[in-house]
């Protein structure tokens, strides 16, 4: 186990992405890979409010229901760290004040719990204010709904500008990025945002 730094959370260093669950996995494939997951010793879980929308007839959420029926089944939601996002589901678009508090309500419910450990910015969206995003967050967190929150798809500049909102407002601060990187797709973040990481 490593524990994510600016957090207490204790995770497996392979995180489980449950994107496809309710998509290329059914609900007892699925269930079958987070059952083999944790008897490996896993414990960390990410997924979003939009996976998997895109699929025919789905209308997202279905990823999350998943997880949700898994963890009340097994009893096991202590022992689990759950990552979800925001702002990508058409249904409850953007990272307003509102659309954030109704969309957190929403994963609450489909995943069973009464708090989300890591609640993602799941892409930037710059017509909204980043001091309404967060403060935002704040309130969810101050109700013990969330309990760190993160980015994903923000470029390295507009990383920073966050944690500099946060700093100077007394507003919670992004603990991560969650973007593609791999040996063939090395940019943007090697160029951008890996710099904003390290600092």
């Amino acid at each position: 186990m490593i524990t994510l730094p600016m957090t207490n959370l204790a995770v497996c260093p392979l995180c489980l992405g449950g994107n496809g669950f309710g998509w290329t996995a059914e609900a007892a494939e699925s269930q079958g890979v987070l059952d083999a997951y944790a008897a490996a010793g896993g414990n960390f879980i990410d997924t979003a409010d939009m996976y998997s929308e895109w699929a025919p007839g789905h209308v997202g959420g279905e990823s999350e229901t998943i997880i949700g029926n898994w963890m009340q089944s097994r009893g096991n939601r202590a022992k689990m760290v759950i990552a979800t996002k925001v702002s990508k589901l058409s249904t409850r678009p953007g990272l307003s004040r509102e659309n954030i508090s109704a969309a957190c309500d929403d994963s609450l419910r489909r995943l069973q719990t009464d708090y989300i450990d890591i609640y993602y910015s799941h892409r930037d969206i710059a017509e909204t204010p980043m001091e309404e995003t967060l403060g935002a967050y704040a309130e969810l967190i101050a109700a013990g709904k969330v309990r760190y929150i993160a980015a994903s798809q923000h470029s390295g500049a507009r990383l920073q500008q966050a944690l500099d909102i946060s700093a100077a407002n007394g507003l919670p601060a992004y603990i991560g990025l969650q973007d593609q990187y791999n040996l063939i797709y090395r940019q943007p973040f090697e160029s951008e945002q890996q710099p904003v990481l390290a600092e």
